[in-house]
């Protein structure tokens, strides 16, 4: 097993004027190269947050946080962000297109913050990556004119469009009904095993999570 990230020894708090929230403490994480992991737990018990914190969104109260061989949580926030955009993938429970780009645009997105030139091979590697979730006579639409589950998947293809190392989904079918919520757990167990990357999936959905590799209980 190759590892991929490794969280040792992780708490996160949170202080407020008069209390302070232990979120979790001295958690030791290992997510392999490859595999799809699932974080679940009650609402509350920091699946979010360790998610976020896993991908460099967030920093540890304490403890080490090792993403492809490098320590992340050490980094300063230009070049965390710069690690982000190379590396990492996200997926939200709400998909976040921006409503005046359409499908294939929101997808080029991640590209265009990176600073890299959108030229024909970038503009081929999305239109094949839509149609791989049949999306190929979407391209030009809006946001508004595409139904739930066409949004989520755009979003999932604009997390891989920069070819990142690691995917984070956080709640990817919770804005879903049942139906789309199924397609789209389909296609991200497909993609991640097609396309040999790395997803970690924080859901209240247990069906998804026992077809992973591995599940984190948060409690």
């Amino acid at each position: 097993m190759t590892e991929m990230i490794v969280g040792r020894s992780l708490s996160k708090e949170y202080r407020t004027l008069v209390d302070r929230v232990q979120v979790f403490e001295n958690m030791e994480v290992t997510i392999a190269r490859g595999s799809m992991v699932a974080l679940v737990g009650e609402s509350g018990r920091g699946k979010t947050t360790l998610l976020n914190i896993l991908s460099g969104l967030d920093r540890p109260s304490s403890g080490e946080v090792w993403f492809g061989g490098e320590r992340i949580d050490t980094l300063d926030e230009e070049r965390l962000s710069d690690f982000r955009s190379r590396h990492v993938g996200f997926i939200f429970q709400h998909h976040y297109l921006l409503e005046d780009f359409t499908a294939i645009e929101n997808v080029l997105l991640p590209l265009r913050i990176g600073g890299k030139t959108i030229g024909s091979k970038e503009k081929e590697r999305a239109r094949e990556l839509l149609a791989r979730v049949g999306l190929e006579n979407r391209l030009s639409h809006y946001p508004d004119q595409l139904s739930g589950g066409e949004r989520q998947r755009v979003a999932i293809i604009r997390a891989l469009i920069h070819d990142p190392d690691v995917v984070f989904a956080d709640e990817p079918t919770g804005s879903l009904d049942r139906r789309n919520a199924e397609m789209v757990e389909h296609l991200i167990w497909d993609l991640c095993r097609s396309m040999g990357k790395t997803f970690v999936v924080a859901t209240h959905n247990m069906e998804l999570a026992k077809r992973c590799d591995a599940i984190i209980n948060l409690g």
